[in-house]
């Protein structure tokens, strides 16, 4: 995805994506990006059409933001929409196909479809999860 946007414009912390409605809409992404679930979030957001405010983050050195955003689990990515976060990226994407109507559809329909679509993105999540800390 074309080096991750030139790694996240060489680790800028701060950048608008979409039109001029994201202030309106509040919707702020912490990130980091490198991170496979963050690109995730913000990939649900374009297919959707959302503006949206991301801040890229450094992992060794977490912003305040961030740690009150995410007291729970202290990881990216978050999503805060109106004031309000949602950590997890799955989770995260379904709010997002929830909240906003318009745009692609991410989920199915079909409770049964809507199911296997989950299994498989906790699979890929639990292959990079392992992988990751295969590496450390």
């Amino acid at each position: 995805f074309i080096a991750h946007e030139q790694k996240r414009d060489q680790h800028q912390s701060s950048k608008q994506h979409g039109g001029p409605t994201m202030a309106e809409k509040g919707v702020k992404v912490f990130g980091m990006w490198a991170s496979p679930m963050a690109i995730r979030v913000e990939w649900a957001l374009r297919l959707k059409g959302v503006g949206y405010e991301y801040v890229d983050e450094d992992l060794a050195s977490k912003s305040d933001a961030l740690l009150r955003h995410n007291p729970v689990t202290k990881k990216v990515p978050v999503l805060v929409h109106d004031g309000k976060p949602i950590a997890e990226s799955t989770i995260i994407v379904e709010y997002i196909d929830e909240a906003w109507k318009d745009g692609y559809p991410i989920m199915p329909a079909d409770p049964y479809d809507r199911a296997q679509a989950r299994f498989w993105a906790r699979f890929a999540d639990d292959k990079v999860n392992a992988y990751a800390l295969s590496v450390q």
